[in-house]
């Protein structure tokens, strides 16, 4: 792994983790991965071409077809509730987490700018990236989840039903949670933040004075 320090940010949807992410790798000027990312791209490249995103066959193939590059992470379809639970059906196939594994694990290996990384998905901190200098699991009650999934969706002119998202929600918590391989749980040495009273600059304060007590001020 790399020498550079590495943050590892996991936790469920929209507990908040993403955001965190993104703002300490760019206070540490360090480069950012949204794991997720990943699976939402296979899941949206199988559904684009017609088939099931619980076919193993189909969803490998995308896993081991995609880049860096790819214009697929550009596309705002991944930001959709399709792609979401496309992702999660995908990402509970053992052969597909093996085929996108080597690329997160290059990622913080080598992060682009060279000064560190921050990576946020399900199994960074247990599976991916199990030496990181810093863990982080970001969690909140499923109603608070919810309700900043539905405040998204209607940002993005979207007619939403609360309750139909917050089931949607419960579902693919189960699924991650008890899936045989890589599932959604804290590391063992994780720093557990609950932010469901919290705001976005709480969470950040709490998060970087847990990682500044791990690797310094970098």
């Amino acid at each position: 792994m790399s020498s550079c320090p590495v943050i590892a940010i996991d936790g469920p949807a929209a507990s908040g983790k993403g955001t965190l992410a993104r703002r300490l790798a760019a206070h540490f000027g360090f480069a950012h991965l949204d794991t997720g990312a990943l699976y939402r791209a296979v899941g949206v490249a199988v559904l684009r071409a017609g088939g099931d995103p619980a076919d193993t066959s189909r969803a490998l193939s995308a896993a081991q077809a995609l880049s860096a590059d790819d214009p697929v992470f550009a596309d705002p379809a991944l930001r959709g509730d399709d792609a979401a639970q496309a992702a999660s059906q995908v990402a509970a196939m053992p052969e597909v987490r093996a085929a996108l594994l080597d690329f997160q694990q290059a990622f913080a290996a080598r992060p682009p700018g060279g000064r560190g990384a921050v990576l946020d998905g399900r199994d960074i901190g247990t599976v991916v990236c199990p030496a990181a200098g810093a863990k982080l699991f970001v969690t909140a009650s499923v109603e608070v989840r919810a309700a900043r999934r539905v405040k998204e969706l209607q940002a993005a002119g979207l007619q939403v039903i609360v309750q139909a998202v917050q089931e949607d929600m419960k579902a693919r918590d189960e699924r991650d949670s008890r899936r045989a391989v890589a599932p959604l749980r804290p590391a063992v040495d994780a720093f557990v933040l609950d932010t469901s009273a919290l705001d976005a600059d709480q969470v950040f304060a709490a998060a970087l004075a847990f990682i500044r007590s791990k690797i310094g001020p970098a």
